[in-house]
């Protein structure tokens, strides 16, 4: 779905599996793999205070690398830093577009304010489950 008129939301793939402790670094593949398929809902249904539908982007990078794009999330392989195409895509979509990007990571939130972009924690598509 590439919809320019649609909120752009880049997520950080790594910054987002990393916020809960359940043995993702034990497969990153395959906790990347079930982030994107967790993620698919929110491209119709929006995120908490953003209504959908909106073009969602999961950007993943190292052992991550190679997993499919699927019907609501396109999947971005980052050659090298995520960080850096987190970063570029926010570019890229200044100041024509409204982008919203998922993540924790200060110095990436930073680098994508500067370029007009919105931030959000991890939290808000990866709630912690329950104790």
């Amino acid at each position: 779905m590439s919809d320019d008129t649609a909120v752009l939301v880049i997520v950080d793939g790594a910054n987002v599996v990393g916020s809960v402790p359940d043995g993702w670094w034990r497969d990153r593949h395959g906790a990347a793999a079930r982030l994107r398929d967790a993620l698919v809902p929110y491209a119709t249904d929006g995120l908490p205070g953003l209504p959908g539908p909106v073009e969602l982007v999961l950007v993943v990078e190292g052992a991550a690398r190679g997993i499919a794009s699927v019907a609501g999330v396109r999947v971005d392989s980052a050659p090298g830093s995520g960080d850096d195409l987190i970063a570029e895509l926010a570019k890229a979509a200044a100041p024509e577009r409204d982008c919203v990007v998922v993540t924790a990571d200060r110095g990436l939130r930073q680098r994508v304010e500067a370029y007009g972009a919105r931030c959000v924690g991890p939290r808000t598509v990866r709630p912690l489950p329950p104790a």
